[in-house]
């Protein structure tokens, strides 16, 4: 089949090459012709495991190509997937105008009838809105009402979790489509189900739905992940206060079939592109509709102090003037596998050691380069803070005369490190975990002060004092 993605970013860009690998004709457009220029000369923007390999071989048998030319775009799919940006605006609305400005440019030049596809994370009612907006541009070209220019505006949201998108769109546990009970909404709905129909050999995934009701399944599904971690917690700073282990509690709770053990893990918060923007898309959603979702409310505020936790248990071991010490930080993008550094708790922790007067050497895997660009941002008018922040090729460079390590991304290169080397770097031997990756009586055994999310404080078995 013809496909057209309009956007190569994280959705767009996976959606396109997956769908290119299952034998489909793919165009990929995008007006940012920085990235276009990176894809053509074999470059993958974003970091994403199994990617760049699908991008290398179906461009090797063409079938994908990155282009910014709009018309060429339109006139080459019958499945137009818009899958740009919906960053919030100011008030906490997903921002439209990429969405709105992409149905424009297919209501200019389309020429025969077209299946346009929500794939881009929208708030409930966009799909009329581009509905509204591609009937305009046919207004203008003469052609509304054309038999020959009929569409349909489907939903069908991506549930992508990044560091595994690729095996999620292969392998998805559903897929959510809605279309209009209309002879164009029937005949979209066929040419979807054709689309999908390789992931649907072994057991039938689809859901068929409304437009309206597709659009809502999206924010539901994240607003009640981001629901089970804020709740974590809170339940891990109440386990502080009360001398429980949250991590016993996690496996008490999560072994009731009713509750499973997924996205039950307490932290220093989420971060990324969609749990924190879906919570606030949700509330505003709420507010425009005469409503309040108390629930979201709290889990938006959960999670913003949440990335306040390991500082105070920082401050609770050295103070609140931090100047002369030195952090090493091992983890900077929101979660593993990826270089998204967006909402990461990284920036919050880094941010408030720096306003104290600390001095940070930072390290992780993958998202070394948009860590120096974010944090350039971040910090541009405190010179003085950025220069107190290094960013280092290992994270056994991160170590060497540090007061204490701070973990904040579960990489899986940080779950057994060599302590003994850590201890002969550090000054004193001291772990704050932000993600809780290590055991706490271990930790006391092998001579550490280890201070974790709602895990209880072991005292370490050596004369040092690490609180001093």
């Amino acid at each position: 089949m013809k496909i057209t993605i309009i956007g190569t970013g994280y959705v767009g860009l996976v959606t396109g090459a997956c769908l290119a690998e299952i034998g489909n004709d793919v165009f990929c457009l995008d007006v940012d012709a920085r990235k276009i220029d990176i894809l053509n000369s074999g470059g993958v923007p974003i970091h994403e495991p199994g990617l760049r390999e699908i991008i290398a071989r179906t461009r090797a048998h063409g079938r994908i190509r990155f282009s910014t030319d709009v018309k060429a775009s339109v006139e080459h799919g019958d499945i137009q997937f818009i899958a740009v940006g919906t960053p919030p605006d100011e008030d906490g609305s997903a921002d439209l105008q990429y969405v709105l400005e992409a149905a424009r440019n297919i209501g200019r030049y389309m020429n025969g009838f077209k299946v346009i596809v929500d794939k881009s994370t929208v708030p409930v009612g966009t799909a009329q809105r581009v509905r509204a907006v591609v009937n305009e541009a046919l207004e203008a070209r003469h052609l509304a009402g054309s038999a020959a220019h009929r569409f349909s505006v489907v939903s069908n949201p991506e549930f992508l979790k990044e560091g595994a998108a690729v095996d999620d769109f292969m392998r998805p546990d559903r897929i959510v489509l809605g279309s209009d009970d209309d002879d164009a909404g029937r005949l979209a709905r066929e040419k979807m189900k054709r689309l999908y129909a390789p992931f649907n050999r072994n057991h039938e995934r689809t859901l068929y739905m409304d437009v309206r009701s597709a659009e809502f399944t999206k924010y539901a599904a994240n607003a009640m992940l981001a629901t089970r971690i804020s709740f974590m917690n809170e339940m891990s700073n109440l386990a502080d206060r009360v001398g429980a282990d949250i991590e016993a509690v996690r496996r008490g709770i999560g072994s009731d079939p009713r509750i499973g053990y997924h996205f039950l893990y307490a932290g220093v918060g989420y971060g990324g592109s969609c749990f924190p923007k879906d919570v606030q898309a949700l509330v505003r959603t709420a507010d425009e509709n005469g409503q309040r979702v108390r629930i979201l409310e709290a889990v938006e505020k959960v999670n913003d102090e949440q990335k306040e936790v390991l500082v105070r248990k920082i401050e609770s071991v050295f103070g609140g003037d931090l100047t002369g010490r030195t952090f090493a930080i091992w983890g900077l993008s929101f979660k593993p596998n990826t270089d998204d550094m967006r909402e990461a708790p990284s920036r919050r922790v880094i941010a408030a050691l720096l306003a104290r007067g600390a001095a940070v050497r930072a390290y992780d895997p993958v998202a070394l380069d948009e860590a120096r660009r974010v944090f350039s941002l971040d910090l541009a008018d405190q010179p003085g803070a950025r220069a107190r922040l290094s960013f280092v090729a290992s994270q056994d460079d991160t170590l060497a005369g540090a007061d204490a390590l701070v973990v904040l991304t579960e990489w899986k290169e940080f779950k057994s490190p060599d302590f003994a080397q850590m201890k002969s770097e550090l000054k004193a031997p001291v772990i704050f975990d932000g993600r809780n990756l290590y055991e706490p009586e271990a930790m006391a055994e092998l001579g550490i002060a280890y201070h974790a999310i709602g895990r209880p404080y072991v005292q370490y078995h050596t004369a040092t004092d690490a609180n001093a």
